[in-house]
Order: C-alpha cells, then sequence, then structure tokens
C-alpha cells in the first residue's frame, strides 16, 4: 500500500492547502463580495465565519485525513463504514464535475497572459472575449463546435496537471507548490503595488473599505460570509481530507488549520486591495462611481481587466502578463488538488497504481472539459459551475457536519486526536461551532437558496438548459456516490492497513 506519509516537510503541506484554497476564483470573487455586502462592515461577519465555520471544518477535516489515513471515501470508510463512506465519494464526484470547467478558465489565463504583451484584446475586449476567443453561440443550451483556440491550451493545462501528478505528493505536488506559490505572491505583489501607484486607486480602496455598518442588520450579509468562506477554503469536497493523510505521524493539526486559514484570507484581502485599486483608476479615468464598474466573475477578469490595462499610463503589457500568470499559477495549484481527490480514491478503491490512476482520472476529465471548449461553453461551464458549487459543496457541508456532530457524534473523537499532537488544544468552541452554529448559518443558506431558485431561474436561463446541466451535475454527484459507496473495496488490506482504532491512527 502507498504510504500516506509523503510530505517531504510541514511547509510543503501547508503550501499545497493554501494553493488549493487560494484558487483563481477567490482572486476576483472575494473582493466583490465584500464589496456588495457592506465594504469594510463585511470583515465583521466574514471573520466571526472564519473562526466559527471554515477553520474548524479545516480542523475537523485534517484530523479525519491524518487520523484515518486515506483518501476521503476510505477515510470515511474507516470512520464508520458505508454509512459514512458516501460522503468522501460525494466530495470526489463534486471535485470531479469541477475539474472538468477549472481547467477551461486555466486555459483562457494562459491565452490572456500571451496577449497581454501585445494588448491583443484591442479596444473593445469584451467583443473579443465572446468574439474572437470563445467564439460564444447566440442561445444557451447549443453546444456548436469544438473552438481551437480554447482546447490547445486546455490541452496543455491538463499535460501540466498529468505531469504534476504523475510526479506524486513529494516530487509532484509538494514541489509544484514550492515553485508556483512563492512566484505567484511575488506577481502578485507586483500587480498590488503598480495598483495602488494609479491615480483614482484611493477612490477604489475607499469603495471596498467603506463599512456599511448597517448591513450587519442583513442577516444575507452573514449568510454570505459563511458560504464564501465555506467555498473559499476547499472544505466539503475531499480535497484536505486527502492532503491531511498524508500529513507525518506527529503533525500539528490545529495550527496547520489556523495558518492555512488566516494565509488564505490575507491572499483575498491582498486580492481585495489589487482590484479595487484599479476599479478606482478605471472610475476616475471614465469618470464614474466604482459602482458602474465593479463587477464579478470571469467579466471581471477577462473584459473590465484589460479594459483597465488598456487605459494605464505605463507598463501596461507587464501588469496584464503578471495579472493573467497569477491566475494561472493559482489555477494550476487548486486544480491539482482538487484533480488529487479522485486519483486517491480510486487508487485506494480499486487497488491500481498511481499511473493507472493519474491516467483514468486525468483522461477522462480532459475529455469531458471538451464540451466546455465549444461555441456554447461558457453557458454549460456557468451553469455547471453555479449548481455543483451552491447545491453540491453546501449540501454536502450541512449533511457532513449533522452526521459527524449529531448522529455519529465524533467530534469527541477527533478533539481527542487533534488535541494528543497539537499546541492549541481545542475545546467548546470548537464543538459549538460545528454543532450549532455552521449546521445554521448553512441550513439558512440553504433555505434562501431554495427560495431564490424558486421564484426565479439562475440568470434567467431557461428551465430546460438547467435540467440538462444543472441539476443534473449537483443530483448526479450524490447518485454516483451511492453507486461507488455499493462497490467492495478490491483489496480487504487496504481497507485496515496502516491503521489502527484502537491506537486512534497510525
Amino acid at each position: 500500500m502507498e504510504n500516506r506519509s509523503q510530505w517531504g516537510t510541514r511547509a510543503g503541506f501547508i503550501l499545497a492547502a493554501v494553493g488549493s484554497a487560494i484558487g483563481l476564483g477567490n482572486i476576483w470573487r472575494f473582493p466583490y463580495v465584500a464589496y456588495e455586502n457592506g465594504g469594510g462592515a463585511f470583515f465583521i461577519p466574514y471573520l466571526f465565519a472564519l473562526l466559527t465555520a471554515g477553520i474548524p471544518i479545516l480542523i475537523m477535516e485534517f484530523t479525519i485525513g491524518h487520523k484515518y489515513r486515506g483518501s476521503a471515501p476510505l477515510s470515511f470508510f474507516r470512520l464508520n463504514g458505508k454509512k459514512t463512506e458516501f460522503l468522501g465519494w460525494w466530495g470526489i464526484f463534486v471535485s470531479f464535475v469541477i475539474s472538468t470547467y477549472y481547467a477551461v478558465i486555466i486555459a483562457w489565463a494562459m491565452k490572456y497572459t500571451v496577449y497581454s504583451f501585445g494588448l491583443s484584446w484591442g479596444k473593445d475586449p469584451e467583443a473579443f472575449f465572446f468574439g474572437d476567443v470563445l467564439n460564444l453561440a447566440d442561445n444557451p443550451g447549443e453546444v456548436g463546435g469544438l473552438v481551437g483556440g480554447v482546447a490547445l491550451p486546455l490541452l496543455l493545462v491538463w499535460v501540466i496537471c498529468y505531469i504534476i501528478l504523475l510526479g506524486g505528493v513529494k516530487k509532484g505536488i509538494e514541489l509544484a507548490n514550492r515553485i508556483f506559490i512563492p512566484v505567484l505572491f511575488l506577481l502578485f505583489l507586483f500587480v498590488v503595488i503598480r495598483a495602488i501607484t494609479l491615480d483614482g486607486a484611493m477612490v477604489g480602496l475607499d469603495a471596498f473599505f467603506k463599512p456599511d455598518v448597517d448591513k450587519l442588520l442583513n442577516p444575507r450579509v452573514w449568510v454570505a460570509a459563511y458560504g464564501h468562506i465555506f467555498f473559499s477554503l476547499s472544505i466539503a469536497f475531499a480535497i484536505m481530507i486527502t492532503y491531511s493523510s498524508y500529513l507525518p505521524k506527529k503533525s500539528d493539526i490545529t495550527n496547520n488549520a489556523f495558518i492555512t486559514g488566516f494565509a488564505n484570507s490575507s491572499v483575498e484581502l491582498l486580492a481585495g486591495i489589487g482590484v479595487f485599486a484599479v476599479l478606482g483608476f478605471m472610475a476616475t479615468n471614465q469618470g464614474v462611481d466604482v459602482a458602474d464598474v465593479a463587477t464579478a466573475g470571469v467579466g471581471l477578469a477577462f473584459v473590465v481587466f484589460p479594459e483597465i490595462i488598456n487605459q494605464m499610463p505605463g507598463l501596461n503589457g507587464l501588469f496584464g502578463a503578471f495579472f493573467f500568470l497569477s491566475l494561472t499559477l493559482a489555477g494550476i495549484t487548486s486544480l491539482i488538488s482538487i484533480c488529487e481527490t479522485y486519483i486517491a480514491g480510486m487508487s485506494d478503491k480499486f487497488n491500481i497504481s498511481r499511473r493507472r490512476s493519474v491516467t483514468i482520472g486525468i483522461g477522462l476529465s480532459a475529455v469531458i472539459s471538451l464540451l466546455y471548449a465549444t461555441n456554447g461553453g461558457l453557458y454549460f461551464l456557468d451553469v455547471a459551475d453555479y449548481f455543483i458549487n451552491q447545491f453540491g459543496i453546501a449540501v454536502i457541508g450541512l449533511v457532513e457536519v449533522i452526521l459527524l456532530a449529531w448522529v455519529f457524534r465524533k467530534l469527541g473523537l477527533f478533539e481527542q486526536h487533534a488535541n494528543a499532537v497539537s499546541d492549541i488544544r481545542l475545546g467548546w468552541w470548537w464543538k459549538v461551532s460545528l454543532s450549532f452554529i455552521t449546521p445554521l448559518v448553512l441550513g439558512t443558506m440553504l433555505f434562501f437558496l431554495i427560495k431564490d431558485n424558486i421564484a426565479e431561474n439562475y440568470e434567467g436561463y431557461p428551465t430546460s438548459f438547467l435540467w440538462t446541466i444543472g441539476w443534473p451535475v449537483a443530483i448526479g454527484a450524490f447518485v454516483m456516490s451511492i453507486v461507488f459507496t455499493s462497490l467492495k473495496w478490491k483489496d480487504n488490506t487496504r481497507i485496515t492497513s496502516d491503521y489502527d482504532e484502537n491506537k486512534g491512527g497510525l
């Protein structure tokens, strides 16, 4: 059986965990979420959510992986048999869906890194992105043909991912993160420093940090804070359990969780400063309010930022190249963590070699990802991303904490294991957070989510299209988790080796 203690150093694990959490989405998602939900005042519910949901769940998932020494399905099987194994597979299939479209966004960022040197998007970045780059179909649901300009860099993304993952944990994932994360930080630091020196930067930062205290009375603002923390830390979809299963026997679980959580938040804050500094520059240049240029999603990265880069007084191409290269590196470090979940899961369940598992996992993901490289790919990507995140990750998190805290009552066992190896001891705050606060907030978030989707279709898409790609991926992830849980483990020795319940782990 594969030796689970494979991180070379603690720093290697921390860099990999932070690299997984950062992701390219966080660079543009957090600034807009904070701005829309009270600006500077949003940091109060954000910090509260980090301390009562984000870090507590990180500690729990680090503990599960470290104690039960396996991929998410194997760890949950060792926890309570097939009654909990499905949680691991559910998270894995959510990760699988995410990996198929996430790679496409990285491919776009790769292309724009090259485009930046010549400002190839011209004077109309919007028409360039949706027309020249994506060749976007007129209507949702139209697949059209394969867009070669997207498919080729997409292939390169998967080749890079395949090579890294084939190298294993220490020589592949850890080595890649040791290179990519420091480079990412330096690149993005340059972007932020350049951004805050632009005329009007302070206007943007004022809009970002100005507190709207009244928003704190709105329950949706608190739900938004918890929702963002939940999604940004890569919890509840098998990643952190898988990564922590490779930790050495004596690893400080609680300290690692705090470092990962606060490091991710620091990067998000840095991203907020950089993004709103350049939005302030753009707003000042056009004589409009920041609210008129602030947007979210891929439009911010691939339409608004190129417009801003066009208007810069100098270093346009270099700024653009560094920004999009930052997105590329952030995306790759996150993608390899997502893929590692199902690679490890297949290796454990079916007793196959890592090479075979990597080949099957990456090969299948790459083939499916071609759907998002077609003329209608953006529509499929947008809907799949919304449904798998909102009705996949959030629901898994809710089910996970309810089962482990209330049904199987495992928090005491986890606390004992974490305290045995950690300097920061867990206590009542951790149990209260996972037993009451997190389920309450996730339940409220799910209530609002269902209510909003009953009131109107997401982004006004036709109901038929949502049932073509949206609901099927969300429901399908759960169905596949039940199917894989029903399958027998190919090698019974893999279920018990390197693990002894009576000793609390290794």
